[in-house]
């Protein structure tokens, strides 16, 4: 199993690394932020460190 970077929206390094190649640059930072505005995030929820 990939490392899990972000368990809110269940990215992995490896969609980071996908991002870059497709993009230039990771374009998921923006979407989580996108996310976090639209109070979808529950990272104190699922992150097993807290959020």
């Amino acid at each position: 199993m990939d490392e899990l970077v972000c368990y809110c929206f269940g990215y992995t390094a490896a969609d980071i690394e996908r991002d870059v190649r497709r993009h230039g640059r990771s374009t998921i930072l923006e979407r989580i932020l996108a996310e976090k505005r639209a109070g979808t995030c529950r990272c104190a929820l699922k992150n097993p460190k807290g959020g």
